[in-house]
């Protein structure tokens, strides 16, 4: 995607050869720094930190983390510890999962002086398939954005809410459920999107309003309790998420406040949808509220808040009460029951499972 009109993808391999390069996700949306990870640990802690964030491009970078291990120790006994590693780094979304079982595919039928340009050409594989299920997304969720336009007085915006960040930055390029966003744009379509701010780690706020702004994209700042509001008032014509990992019978886990805006919309019959790619498909897993792990990150996430100060510098503040606890689950369960479809790669279709295996037979097994 664009910035500043040069086209920008979120990950890609130094002029080393083996190191890799990333947007510091945290430094965003106060400057744009490049940042270098030299080996996998560097990966890992980018991972676990957020400097890189969103189910599909943490695969990514999951996958280049275990290369660079490769280029160190090319053992498979080091194989197998990188990669356990790496897959403790963020439990909820699978595309990390997905990519590491890729590269230990890949390689372990190598022998230890090839494996690690085994692993970099798949890590390279798994970035092109990114942008290419993204980009096909786009073009199976333009479809409903256009629909919607149809039936829209002349001069009045295709209004879309989204939750937390499911664009270019949070994959390799395109985003999921930003990418018929920015294909309608593309094309001229007027379309107007409510950023939800996505507390607590403000991944609305920080990512989703900069990359709509550098891409051109009119867009408004709401609260995250304000998306209800908005569609009681008939202000919202989608509701148009992403996803960390879909389940077999079509549960969707994803940020948390998700499954409140999927309420929502049910009550004030709003188009609900979510935009996967087949890498975050998890057919073994049908019982989302059972069976997905959630994650639990740091109550200082939700004591704190970062911002930049008048004079432009970047700080971090409490605003609670000293000693007070916080609890901070970083994803929810929304039940098939409440998403009005799923839009992938392949098309789009119901969320069951029955929806799921017409695209995806060969995973349904």
């Amino acid at each position: 995607m664009n910035i500043d009109g040069k086209p920008h993808r979120s990950v890609w391999v130094e002029a080393d050869g083996r190191s890799i390069g990333i947007f510091d996700q945290t430094r965003l949306p106060w400057s744009l720094e490049r940042l270098t990870l030299s080996d996998e640990e560097a990966a890992a802690t980018a991972i676990r930190s957020m400097q890189v964030r969103g189910a599909p491009l943490i695969g990514a970078v999951g996958a280049y983390g275990l290369a660079m291990a490769l280029r160190r120790d090319p053992s498979t006994a080091n194989l197998e510890r990188t990669a356990a590693m790496l897959n403790e780094t963020r439990p909820t979304a699978v595309n990390l999962k997905w990519a590491l079982d890729r590269i230990l595919a890949a390689v372990r039928n190598h022998p230890p002086e090839r494996r690690a340009d085994a692993a970099y050409a798949e890590a390279a594989a798994i970035c092109d398939d990114d942008v290419e299920t993204n980009r096909r997304i786009g073009a199976h969720g333009l479809p409903l954005l256009q629909e919607i336009a149809t039936r829209k007085p002349k001069g009045e915006p295709v209004r879309v809410l989204t939750h937390c960040n499911a664009g270019w930055i949070a994959t390799v390029d395109f985003g999921t459920a930003l990418s018929p966003i920015y294909q309608a744009h593309d094309l001229g379509l007027d379309v107007h999107v409510w950023v939800d701010e996505t507390r607590p780690r403000n991944q609305g706020a920080a990512l989703t309003a900069w990359e709509l702004g550098a891409h051109g994209v009119p867009h408004t700042l709401v609260a995250d309790n304000a998306g209800g509001h908005l569609m009681q008032r008939g202000l919202v014509d989608i509701v148009l998420v992403g996803t960390d990992r879909v389940t077999r019978r079509g549960d969707v886990a994803n940020k948390i406040g998700t499954y409140l805006k999927a309420l929502a919309a049910k009550d004030n019959r709003v188009p609900f949808w979510v935009a996967l790619p087949h890498s975050t498909l998890d057919m073994t897993v049908r019982d989302g509220l059972a069976e997905i792990p959630i994650e639990e990150r740091s109550a200082s996430e939700v004591t704190d808040a970062t911002g930049r100060l008048p004079d432009g510098t970047v700080t971090t503040v409490r605003v609670a009460a000293e000693g007070t606890p916080a609890a901070n689950p970083a994803f929810d369960v929304t039940p098939a029951r409440l998403v009005t479809g799923l839009i992938t790669e392949r098309g789009r279709c119901e969320a069951s499972e029955a929806g799921l295996s017409a695209l995806y037979p060969e995973k349904a097994g």
